[in-house]
Parts: C-alpha cells; structure tokens; sequence
C-alpha cells in the first residue's frame, strides 16, 4: 500500500479524533440498558417471530440465491409485498435489501432532468446522497417549516416538468414529524408528488401501526410510501410502495441498486411477515410505547430544554459539543445505559446529541437511573 495513501487517511482520521468526531464499531453488550435501538416494540427476540422466520427458511433456503429479475424473487416476498400493499394501502410495490438502498434508488432514478425535488433540510442521508447522485435539482426547505415549502413552491411550479416533494414521516434524530394534513393541503393547491419515507413511523403510529399516513389519515393522497423492515419490524430490508404502476415498473427495469444484487433472504421476509402480523393488532404495545415516550419527556424538561409535543420514541438531549456528548455517554456506560452519542455530520454543527430511542416493554423504573445521571450531569 503507498505511504503517500496511508498517510492521507491516517492524517484524515487524526483530524477526526481531534475533533471528537471519530467512530469505530463496537460489539454491544447485552447486558447493557439499551437506550439507543430501533426495535421500538420489542420484537426482535420474539419467539412467534423467530419461528415464522425459521420455517420460512426451512422452505426456501438460508439465502435467496439470486438478484431478483434471475431466480431470488421467491413466493415469501410477493407474499410480503402483498400484505404490505394491504397494510399501506397502496397498489404496487417492490422490495430493497436496505433502506439506504431504496431511498438511493428512488431519487437517483425516478426524478428526470427537468425536474424538481424539495426536500426537508434535515432528510435522512441516504436521501441527502442521493440528491446529488441524480440528474434533476434539489432545494431544500427549512424543517416542518410547511410556509417555506409553499414559497419554494410558488417559485418553482411552473418551471420545472414534474415536481417532487420528500419528507421523513418521523425524523430519526429529533423524533419530531411534519404536519401531514396540512402537507396534503398543498399538493392539493400545487400539483407535486408527495414521497413519505415512513421507517421511523411504522409501528408507532396509527390504529394499526402503518405509520403517520395513516394515523392523519392521508394514505390515498401519499404517493410513494419508502419504509424499512429494521426499525419496528426488527428485521431488515425495505420497500416501496406506490398508487401507479409506472413507478415501480420503471424502478425494476432502472435501479441497479434493485436489479444487480443478491435479493433479501427467505428469512427475513419472514421476520417481517410475520412482524407485520403482529404489529397490526399491538394497540397495547403502541400505547405503551407513547405514555413512556410522553412521560420520560416530561421528566428530562425538568433539567433540560426538551420538546414535549411529539409522543414518539425519539427523545434528542442536545448538549451542543461533540466531546460532551462523548462524555456523557462513558458515564451512561459505567452505569449499565447504552445510549447514542450523535454528532456531525449526522447532525448539524453545533446540535451533537445523545439520542435516546425506547420501546414499549421499558418500565419507568428502568429509566429512573438514566433520568438520575441527567440530573447529575444539569447541576454541571
């Protein structure tokens, strides 16, 4: 390997570490209080689960086997797409192995050159890639901020052949969502089309878990649904879901990221079939999941400045420097909490977080030593 080469990341990563900004992945312990995962209702080690995948398997094998147009496209995932199409309320659908996959997919592809796409300024950075991967322009509009999406709008209409408008249904960092109803106000009065990447709503909201369309109850005016098998469905993979059949013809004749690798495993399609089930009928579950969001909120507004108007799982400390984060997080460690230390460029500068994220079986007991290392570290 060239020094030249070695030098230049070695130098790279120093940098990082001086500014408290390196990562490294480390084995998670168990036996740790786990503050910091998405398995928001508690599925993954779920015995019903764990069987439904296995028999699955058991039938179709350890490995789909092939790229989905040869020989990988199994009677397990039309089956997933279909109780996906019912669940979402949408009339056509393919499967990605990621989410990262899918979101690249969908706006390096769909989007042509005389087109526009606006997006949230805080989307998720498979999204925020993408953008710049495509042929089309982007503009981004300040967050939630529905007014500024209106301007960009008025602006831009007319200019462009088709104009396409992104959102997270729940941001992965803050926990906080657009307001939908008012969202599909505008593609009423402004002819765009409205994607929704649901993969942090699924499961927590709505009667049936199907995500922040359906809690609102706007799915017939969202015309691409973007959501993952790895946050409430405890398994992996995703999908995309649409009103026309264009879309997703075009996707599985267009997407490399779709048509050159191996497809999803027989078992995880049954992880999330069978997931599926069971958080359709986890109202208990859900309601669990947001009276210990709420109240752990309220507890943590006593020592910080916290947001309290969404219920979601996603609860942000936003301590500001990226070494107090870090600092933070060893303390939650020497007591037995694993919880996210979150810094740029995942965040803006300025805005390094702990990330806390709950599920539906922790107790306010369990959390009491957390909220105490809180108030330990506000008298600081």
């Amino acid at each position: 390997m060239a020094e030249s080469f070695e030098s230049r990341l070695r130098n790279e990563l120093n940098v990082r570490r001086d500014e408290n900004l390196y990562r490294e992945t480390r084995a998670f312990d168990s036996r740790l209080l786990n503050l910091s995962g998405n398995d928001y209702l508690d599925l993954k080690n779920n015995q019903k689960v764990l069987a439904v995948a296995s028999e699955i398997a058991k039938k179709y094998g350890s490995g789909s086997g092939a790229s989905p147009l040869l020989s990988g496209y199994l009677p397990c995932h039309e089956d997933l797409v279909n109780k996906l199409l019912s669940w979402k309320n949408k009339k056509f659908g393919m499967l990605f192995n990621t989410g990262f996959m899918a979101n690249q997919a969908l706006l390096k592809h769909l989007p042509d050159r005389n087109d526009l796409i606006l997006v949230d300024r805080l989307i998720h950075h498979s999204m925020a890639q993408a953008l710049s991967h495509g042929p089309s322009k982007f503009k981004r509009y300040n967050h939630l901020d529905l007014d500024h999406l209106e301007e960009l709008l008025v602006c831009n209409i007319d200019k462009y052949d088709t104009v396409f408008v992104v959102t997270e249904s729940v941001f992965s960092m803050d926990g906080d969502y657009p307001n939908l109803n008012n969202l599909v106000n505008l593609k009423k009065r402004y002819p765009f089309i409205l994607i929704l990447d649901e993969a942090h709503g699924t499961g927590v909201l709505g009667p049936t878990g199907a995500g922040l369309a359906e809690e609102v109850d706007v799915q017939d005016d969202v015309d691409i649904v973007i959501g993952t098998f790895g946050k409430a469905l405890a398994g992996m993979g995703a999908y995309v879901l649409a009103n026309s059949s264009s879309v997703i013809e075009y996707l599985t004749n267009k997407a490399g990221e779709y048509i050159y690798s191996t497809f999803l495993s027989p078992h995880q399609a049954g992880v999330a079939l069978a997931t599926i089930d069971i958080v359709i009928k986890a109202n208990d579950r859900r309601k669990s999941l947001s009276n210990i969001s709420q109240w752990l909120r309220n507890k943590l507004l006593e020592y910080m400045d916290i947001e309290t108007r969404f219920h979601t799982p996603i609860v942000p400390l936003v301590l500001g420097k990226s070494n107090d984060v870090l600092k933070f997080q060893e303390i939650c460690m020497n007591k037995g909490i694993l919880v996210a230390a979150v810094r740029p460029p995942t965040v803006p500068k300025g805005s390094s977080r702990i990330r806390i994220s709950l599920n539906s079986e922790l107790s306010e007991e369990q959390l009491g030593k957390f909220i105490d290392t809180v108030k330990e570290w506000s008298k600081k």
